[in-house]
């Protein structure tokens, strides 16, 4: 079976049914099709999450890999349609999916871990479903945050034995499929010094193995990739080189001339396109970006990289194109089309005319699909909305403005829409803006130190040494969701709600206690997701019925739309949590979403700082931590997974915000006595460059993932960095459907022990069970307690 080869025959009759009508709307829209517009990239799920179900039906074996074929290819003609319709010039293909574009390049060059034991030859489902979600008999690849976004990608990894083969086709094959259907599009790519960049060394691998050394080796694939592309009439192709906004050193700068250098000749006849985005992008880059050999334009996004105009306006290259990203990929606030259309016309004057080209700030996987499918949005809010779709069209609609075409009604739309959001009362909640004025002059700190806060809590708690605890969620059935869907559609009623959640409750809280776990959670029933539980419980926050986002693989969220000034109308938690409790005599975890986890994990209002909207939940949190401490819950988790994803791109901006970020989470409990033990969580980043401010959290406990990245936290503390809390570094990756030994665990805990004290050291999974089946779960948490009590045991009898 081939994994990114041609459709099935089925499919087949269905794009030949398609393609009268793009070509229809190709010849409709040719003269709209002239305007300069351009997609970064689109989301790649489906408005109603299609290819999320078509992926985990194949993935449980209930249908076919012909029918999860079908089902992306319906989904990419589809999303070339929208565009094509809408006018847009530059349409991206490849930009589409089955798990992540890093994984994509990775299968693209051959680069398959030997552990795979992959043969060579086009690569197939199996072996790359099995780099991402591991399998029975080996893990997964480490995933970790693209950029500073929620996002996260299968990490390379790479060797100076690694043996690398042209081994997927399937970016030639997307192209001729939408050429098929009378679409010319635009082939992107993770570019090759970016790919190698975002890597890392291979287990063995010397840590200091530079990267940039296989340059050499993985350049000859990329030209065997555009031959093929050149051949089947691409006229432009992408390459995608964001970790262009990140301060490089000067040989990995060295690395994209080289890297161009050697690509120019294998380009010639062809339009090349280098995008850059997320932030602004340092001005050594910038000169070195604006002189790569063969390259014809350059993406830019100016939304969050303001100061890039600055440099374009006094060096951008005569003769080249400007992809001006004025639209935002990031959020789903409607564009200010006037304010655009104004930093357009003042860039068109640099650029000329014919070089400049309406873009999106990135690619738009980062937002929603498409808000026709909301209903139940209240009319205001939705005016000031667009999410993907609509985004599309703005992008259409400021091409065609600029080309002295101006749609005067759409503009006016718009412009009312801007006004309204302005002056909407529903926005300012003065209380809440004073109150949060209020924090920015103090420290916010407990009063004592975490050292006499751990043996006041020992003392209360009488833990044993490795105490074993969970995240937070359990997994989460069908008849559950059900249950939570009737709920809330007034099927059933409150009580019969109660009386389910709190089942479901109980039987979680039993089966902690029969696998003898030492502080346990309620499993989260109740909750949807970590963050819209909570925004559906604050003032000030909207929601979607499906604003879905990829975050990794199928796994979507769907963030709630911070639109005014938060507050915290009544409690959350604290009615769960107290039943929970009274369940058992152990101590029971409350369970909440951190400020900066919210904050980031939502859309948020662009109409003021981002710290400001961070004061205001971080006081909606304190409120809640204090309720539940007065309910007598002596243990509460108030997650922050979300905290390093925040950190900004460039240095000399980490400081800022690590600064508010940090002080958001301590205003959360400042107020609790001693012996309230507070947890933190964070997953799936590295945290090895901010371990100073994670300390500085001063949190009692901190659980964080390990397992996944190989272990890579660990090494802080080889290098000497002193943690005198609590901490529980994953003892297993939950992002797998794999059952570690034993044997495993205790092996993984043993390498803990070589640079953690054991008075500190507490032993949990790496995230949250919530999307694994209790098949899974069951076992992995009983060979997790069974390594705990064995090492407990042995160092009983060493003392």
């Amino acid at each position: 079976m081939i994994l990114f080869g041609s459709v099935s025959f089925c499919f087949t009759v269905n794009v030949k049914e398609r393609s009268f009508n793009l070509l229809q709307i190709s010849k409709v829209n040719l003269s709209i099709r002239s305007m300069a517009s351009h997609i970064v990239g689109y989301p790649r799920m489906g408005p109603k999450r299609e290819l999320k179900f078509a992926l985990e039906s194949f993935w449980d074996g209930k249908s076919s890999a012909e029918d999860l074929q079908t089902v992306a290819a319906d989904l990419r003609s589809s999303i070339w349609k929208q565009m094509a319709d809408a006018g847009i010039k530059y349409i991206p293909s490849n930009t589409f999916s089955y798990y992540d574009q890093v994984l994509d390049t990775t299968t693209m060059i051959g680069a398959v871990p030997p552990r795979y034991n992959w043969n060579g030859g086009e690569i197939g489902f199996d072996t790359y479903f099995s780099m991402a979600r591991g399998n029975a008999s080996v893990p997964a690849m480490e995933m970790t945050k693209w950029f500073d976004t929620n996002y996260h990608y299968i990490v390379p990894e790479l060797g100076p034995e690694v043996n690398f083969s042209y081994a997927s086709h399937k970016a030639v094959n997307e192209y001729k499929e939408a050429k098929a259907l009378g679409v010319d599009t635009v082939p992107v790519f993770v570019g090759p010094v970016s790919y190698l960049l975002l890597s890392k060394p291979a287990k063995g691998v010397e840590k200091t193995f530079d990267l940039l050394s296989l340059l050499d080796k993985i350049l000859p694939i990329y030209k065997e990739v555009i031959a093929e592309l050149k051949a089947a009439g691409a006229t432009w192709i992408q390459f995608d080189e964001a970790t262009l906004v990140k301060d490089l050193e000067a040989h990995q700068l060295q690395a994209f001339t080289k890297a161009y250098t050697d690509l120019e000749s294998a380009c010639s006849g062809l339009n090349v396109l280098v995008a850059t985005y997320f932030a602004d992008i340092p001005a050594d880059a910038f000169k070195v970006l604006t002189t790569l050999p063969g390259v014809a334009g350059y993406t830019f996004d100016l939304v969050r990289g303001e100061k890039t105009l600055d440099l374009i306006k006094t060096s951008f290259p005569s003769g080249r194109y400007l992809f001006a990203g004025v639209v935002d990929g990031r959020n789903i606030w409607a564009n200010d089309l006037a304010g655009s259309l104004s930093v357009l016309e003042s860039l068109e004057a640099i650029v000329g005319k014919d070089k400049l080209v309406v873009s999106t700030s990135s690619s738009l996987q980062h937002t929603a699909v498409d808000l026709v499918n909301e209903t139940k949005l209240d009319d205001e809010i939705k005016s000031w909305l667009a999410f993907a779709a609509q985004k599309v069209v703005e992008v259409g609609a400021l091409a065609k403005a600029l080309a002295g075409q101006k749609d005067e009604a759409f503009f006016a739309a718009n412009a009312a829409a801007q006004a309204s959001r302005k002056c909407s009362p529903r926005v300012t909640n003065e209380a809440v803006q004073k109150a949060a004025a209020a924090l920015r002059g103090s420290d916010h700190r407990r009063a004592t130190n975490v050292s006499a806060r751990l043996d006041a809590q020992q003392k209360k708690l009488n833990l044993p040494i490795l105490p074993t605890t969970t995240i937070g969620s359990f997994p989460q059935t069908i008849e559950l969701r059900r249950v939570r869907r009737e709920y809330k559609a007034k099927k059933i009623s409150e009580e019969e709600y109660v009386k389910a959640i709190k089942e479901e409750i109980f039987k979680v809280v039993q089966l902690q206690e029969e696998l003898d776990i030492d502080v346990l959670v309620h499993g989260e029933p109740e909750r949807n997701d970590m963050v819209e539980y909570f925004g559906e419980q604050l003032s000030g926050f909207a929601f979607t019925a499906n604003g879905w986002v990829q975050s990794y693989g199928s796994r979507c969220v769907k963030p709630p739309i911070i639109y005014g000034d938060v507050g915290r109308p009544k409690a959350m938690t604290v009615f769960w949590s107290t039943m929970a409790q009274e369940m058992t005599k152990r101590p029971m975890k409350g369970m909440l979403t951190g400020p900066v986890t919210i904050l980031n994990w939502s859309f948020v209002r662009n109409d003021q700082p981002r710290f400001e909207t961070c004061y205001q939940i971080a006081l909606a949190i304190k409120d809640e931590v204090e309720d539940l401490e007065k309910a007598g819950i002596t243990v509460i988790q108030i997650d922050e997974a979300a905290l390093r994803e925040g950190l900004p791109l460039r240095k000399a901006e980490h400081a800022f915000y690590l600064d508010w970020a940090v002080h958001s989470f301590r205003i959360t409990n400042v107020g609790v006595q001693d012996t309230t033990q507070i947890h933190t969580h964070m997953c799936y980043s590295n945290f090895n460059d901010i371990i100073h401010s994670i300390i500085n959290m001063d949190a009692d406990v901190i659980t964080i993932e390990n397992s996944r990245s190989d272990e890579k936290l660990l090494s802080v503390f080889r290098e000497g960095v002193k943690y005198g809390a609590g901490i529980g570094p994953g003892v297993y990756d939950i992002h797998s459907p794999r059952i570690p030994s034993t044997e495993e665990i205790h092996d993984r805990i043993n390498k803990m022990l070589a640079v953690l004290e054991t008075n500190i050291l507490w032993v949990n999974p790496d995230c949250g069970l919530k999307t694994r089946k209790y098949g899974e779960v069951k076992p992995a948490l009983e060979n997790m307690v069974a390594a705990a009590k064995k090492l407990r045991a042995a160092l009983a009898c060493a003392k």
